[in-house]
């Protein structure tokens, strides 16, 4: 789908002739959403978009800052956390977004839906002083802008996620609390590996490297960039937090499970003077002379008996002592 506005002199107004827009006098920006190949082909003869970027567009690859002749192309991506298409819980999903600056006009371009730009064109749409009275670096910059905002609200997911998992993994030894952490885990460094690239390519925006962007625009570039400095911090620091919660789940494994050896080498100690004290005397052979006297006295039962249970008892009260049980 196609969106095309054209904003001069406070006022917006909508064109669905695409050369007639970007021919008007003021600020065009030309947004293209869940792009179909006839849809790419037309922004692209209107707007002179070299091929190339829009194969970045369409491979997605990593966040880059290009440079033409009559524009500069900025690839960034929107994230968001949904449910996983496979196997797991929640996966971090992204949407490129190819954003191409002219000296008085933008393109946005992605192949699927990407909320928040639709939001900024409707703020163009009710008449945003901001816009209305900027240039089209400014736009880029608030598109930018949303989506890396956006990224904030993902990573206050997965620190609930982390939260929940912190509380978990000191009482729980369940598969499922391993599962998560490895989910959680997998989601940062899916994310980190976007933001990272995002972060340098702003950073070209941020200095002013590109000539479509104006000395008075650098600043909200900057803004974002330190932005993404938070954000690539805020991942490293919940990385940390995830792995550490994972050397707790690991370490209670471990504890649950030296528990478990310690009741069963007590059980063992304890079976292991009775069995041989049962093993010497089921060897009664009979008619030796050798055989064992107390054999034959009908007190002998009883009294192994009784043995066996004082070693029992002597047993317990050491292993009680020595703090086993």
């Amino acid at each position: 789908m196609i969106s095309a506005v054209v904003y001069a002199d406070g006022q917006a107004m909508e064109y669905e002739d695409l050369t007639a827009a970007r021919t008007a006098v003021g600020t065009t920006w030309v947004h293209v959403t869940d792009a179909t190949p006839d849809e790419v082909e037309a922004v692209s003869s209107a707007f002179d978009l070299h091929s190339l970027a829009i194969e970045d567009i369409k491979n997605d690859v990593r966040a880059n800052v290009q440079e033409f002749n009559a524009y500069t192309f900025v690839l960034v991506k929107s994230a968001s956390l949904t449910p996983g298409d496979t196997t797991f819980d929640k996966e971090v999903k992204t949407t490129p977004l190819g954003l191409f600056i002219g000296p008085d006009w933008v393109v946005t371009l992605s192949t699927g839906a990407v909320p928040s730009v639709q939001r900024v064109m409707d703020a163009v749409g009710r008449g945003d002083e901001r816009l209305l009275h900027r240039g089209p670096d400014f736009t880029a910059y608030r598109v930018i802008d949303v989506i890396v905002d956006a990224y904030f609200d993902l990573l206050d997911e997965i620190e609930t996620d982390i939260e929940q998992i912190e509380e978990e993994v000191t009482t729980s030894t369940d598969i499922e609390t391993l599962e998560r952490i490895n989910d959680v885990r997998r989601d940062l460094l899916s994310f980190r590996k976007q933001v990272w690239p995002a972060r340098e390519a702003i950073g070209v925006l941020a200095r002013g490297d590109p000539k479509q962007i104006q000395p008075q625009t650098e600043k909200y570039f900057r803004d974002v960039y330190d932005h993404l400095v938070q954000i690539v911090d805020l991942t490293e620091t919940y990385r940390d937090l995830v792995a550490g919660a994972r050397d707790i789940y690991l370490n209670t494994v471990s504890q649950s499970t030296n528990e478990v050896m310690k009741m069963l080498t007590v059980v063992a100690t304890i079976f292991i003077p009775l069995t041989f004290v049962v093993g010497v005397y089921g060897m009664n052979f009979a008619d030796s002379p050798y055989n064992m006297p107390e054999l034959g006295w009908a007190f002998s039962y009883p009294a192994v008996m009784i043995g066996m249970v004082i070693v029992v008892a002597v047993l317990l009260a050491y292993f009680r002592q020595r703090g086993y049980l």
